[in-house]
Order: structure tokens, then C-alpha cells, then sequence
């Protein structure tokens, strides 16, 4: 079964950084799109930030300049480079692929488990 595992959430203080990991465990081929959401509470799930097999990237307004995603095409794997964290930036993350050939079929909008942020003042 494969899987999208994140890590590297925590608390961290207004100002500082935190940098997300997330890996594809498994077998699987063809993602094309992976990203990063978040869902803080209340509020519905958010796209933060994208990148695509060739590197094209997509943010959300509210974390341009702020924070950075990257890819491993070969290792299935995405990380997300979060620097000058606010409170606001408090939520869960969660990692996306758009899609997957996993044991001869695809597979569409896979998700990870998600990992806490916690920006405190």
C-alpha cells in the first residue's frame, strides 16, 4: 500500500523556521503535481504551495516570498522550506500528489496524514 508519510512539523516561535518533508512509501509511478495544504481550524483546507515534474511552482499569496517547495522526481518526495512562520501560519499540513500508478492502476488526489504547525508569538 502506498502511502504519502510527512514530517518535520513542530512549534516554533513567530519568526523562525520549520522545513516539511514528505515521501511517497511504496511503489509508484506518474505523480505529476505535488504539493502542500493546510487546514487550521475552522477553516476549510488551503492550497499553500505546488511544484510540477519540471519544477513549475504555485503559491498561495499569504506565504510567497516566505516559504520555498521542492521536489525529488526519482525519490517520489517533496519537502517545504517554511522560513518567517507566523501564527497565522498555524495548521495542520498535509502532502498531495495528484495522482499515482500504484499495483497496475491509477490512483488520484492522495493525501498524507498531515503534521502540526504551531507558530506561537
Amino acid at each position: 500500500q502506498v502511502q504519502l508519510v510527512e514530517s518535520g512539523g513542530g512549534l516554533v516561535q513567530a519568526g523562525g523556521a520549520l522545513r516539511l518533508s514528505c515521501a511517497a512509501s511504496g511503489s509508484i509511478f506518474g505523480i505529476k503535481t505535488m504539493g502542500w495544504y493546510r487546514q487550521a481550524p475552522g477553516k476549510q483546507r488551503e492550497l499553500v504551495a505546488q511544484i510540477d515534474t519540471v519544477g513549475n511552482t504555485n503559491y498561495a499569496d499569504s506565504v510567497l516570498g516566505r516559504f520555498t517547495i521542492s521536489r525529488n522526481n526519482a525519490k517520489n518526495t517533496v519537502s517545504l522550506q517554511m522560513n518567517s512562520l507566523a501564527p497565522e501560519d498555524t495548521a495542520v499540513y498535509y502532502c498531495n500528489a495528484d495522482r499515482g500508478f500504484i499495483l497496475g492502476r491509477w490512483e488520484f488526489n492522495l493525501w498524507g496524514q498531515g503534521t502540526q504547525v504551531t507558530v506561537s508569538l
